[in-house]
């Protein structure tokens, strides 16, 4: 289960997520992205998300790739996504 907030911040789309971001809950986390991300710069904070699987880290590292900021992000997210963008 995941949820996420919208955080104000200048010029960006701040968007905090917590929870446990898995595979079968992604379509519906990049809908939610789409909808507040369009033409915005848009950064994920990380800081309650509690678990992960190689899904969401692949995904995490796509929309990191595609220009996203990630911040807040717990080590083990980070050196996952590290090696994903590595691989890729």
């Amino acid at each position: 289960m995941w949820k996420v907030q919208r955080l104000p911040d200048d010029g960006f789309v701040v968007l905090r997520l917590s929870g446990r971001l898995e595979g079968e809950q992604l379509s519906e986390l990049q809908e939610a992205f789409q909808s507040v991300a369009a033409n915005q710069d848009l950064v994920l904070d990380l800081k309650e998300v509690r678990l992960v699987d190689q899904e969401a880290v692949s995904f995490l590292a796509g929309c990191e790739a595609d220009g996203a900021k990630i911040r807040n992000c717990p080590g083990y997210i980070r050196e996952w996504i590290s090696r994903e963008r590595s691989r890729n």
